[in-house]
């Protein structure tokens, strides 16, 4: 049966419509203690072709998103601290984070080539089945009371490893697009290009950030300066203007080197830091930017997800329940061998494993990137959605079993009993 044509509302009638329903399935979510978005991409499923075909994602609407993609990469940018991430990784540790992105990402490409889909389009499925999306990560472990633990500190440290290769690697694929069918010395020579222009992008966040080390030693210099500019300037939001240029000039940077915009951005907003601009200006640029993004640009984002979603296109459920299965399984084992080799006991490696598996923000825009720029065709982007939601539906509540179990082991060990 056919779907009824979409209702041809007028552009702030359609807007209006996806951000109180989003808000209001979003608020739902949270009462259930399960994350927002969830409740988002379900309102554009209701809205979108799936089940009412009251509106489709406009023109106008993927604009809104964009921006919604730019601050929501911000944001997961603001929650690392580089000096904390070098940190972890460091001897064995690193080991956790390379098999939690390899195994996967090796899986998820081997389903695609099962299933007969173009090598590109392989490749960007293990990229998505590989993340472990940080903000979901730090909101569930937050939710648990679990962000400080050892496994809650290494599950983060994984995240902030897999979502900054998994932007790079995007770099890589956004360049192999409409190269299917080119021979293997121009694909070599292509992917060789990119390489280099992320080699060239990531000396250059190094410098960055070792001239922003320098001048954090200055007596809070950066500080003073920044402080002195804002008393000068009248015009409102000052400082949003300037942090969002800075981000903008390296979002500019990368888009003109033929990557994506999210990675430069993500790697600009690493560099501020409450020691650099000063604690209460990373607050004030903090609270503004989630005030804008989690208020109406994101909501909007993940309400146009799910208009995007069509669950009449996925005609290989195989191809569905394989990705499912792999997506999981994988990032286990991958998380439960490298803890392992790291030196944790069974139940505390396995309990990594199973926290490794909250998607969600970075694998949702990451597919709606592939999607738009044609990657991936609407079967699989739709299938990638129903991954994420599962992945973030059910994570929470074995994570929780699981630590409940830890915890179990740990009482009876301090009592000395078997």
């Amino acid at each position: 049966m056919n779907p009824l044509p979409a209702l041809h509302l007028p552009f702030f009638a359609n807007l209006l419509l996806l951000l109180v329903l989003a808000k209001v399935f979003g608020e739902i979510m949270e009462r259930l203690r399960q994350p927002a978005l969830l409740g988002e991409i379900l309102a554009g499923i209701l809205l979108g072709p799936s089940v009412l075909n009251i509106m489709v994602r406009s023109d106008e609407i993927k604009v809104i998103s964009e921006l919604g993609v730019f601050l929501l990469v911000i944001i997961a940018g603001l929650e690392i601290n580089i000096q904390e991430m070098v940190k972890s990784q460091k001897g064995k540790n690193i080991v956790i984070s390379i098999l939690a992105f390899i195994l996967p990402a090796t899986s998820g490409f081997f389903v695609g080539n099962l299933f007969g889909l173009p090598t590109v389009t392989c490749f960007f499925i293990g990229l998505c089945v590989a993340i472990t999306a940080l903000p979901v990560s730090v909101r569930i472990l937050m939710d648990l009371g679990r962000l400080k633990s050892e496994v809650g500190q290494r599950m983060i440290s994984v995240a902030i490893f897999d979502d900054v290769l998994a932007l790079t690697l995007l770099g890589v694929l956004l360049d192999l697009h409409n190269m299917e069918g080119a021979s293997y010395q121009a694909i070599g020579l292509q992917v060789g290009l990119t390489l280099g222009k992320v080699v060239l992008l990531i000396i250059g966040l190094v410098l960055a950030y070792r001239a922003v080390n320098f001048l954090t030693r200055q007596e809070n210099f950066v500080e003073h300066q920044l402080d002195k500019l804002l008393h000068l300037m009248r015009g409102k939001e000052p400082l949003l203007a300037i942090l969002f240029a800075f981000i903008l000039i390296f979002a500019s940077l990368t888009e003109g080197a033929g990557l994506h915009f999210i990675i430069g951005a993500f790697f600009a907003s690493l560099l501020l830091s409450k020691e650099l601009i000063g604690p209460k200006n990373m607050a004030s640029f903090e609270k503004t930017t989630h005030g804008m993004a989690m208020g109406f640009l994101a909501p909007i984002f993940f309400a146009g997800v799910g208009l995007e979603f069509q669950i009449g296109a996925i005609q290989h459920w195989g191809l569905l329940v394989a990705v499912i299965t792999v997506s999981f399984a994988s990032k286990l084992l991958g998380g439960y061998l490298g803890a392992r080799y790291a030196g944790l006991r069974h139940r505390k490696a396995l309990t990594l494993g199973i926290g490794l598996n909250a998607r969600g923000i970075m694998e949702l825009v990451i597919a709606n990137i592939g999607y738009r720029e044609g990657l991936i065709n609407v079967e699989v982007f739709s299938i990638l959605v129903i991954m994420a939601l599962f992945a973030t539906f059910n994570t929470p509540l074995l994570l929780k079993g699981s630590f409940r179990w830890l915890d179990r082991l740990e009482a009876r060990e301090k009592v000395g009993t078997p």
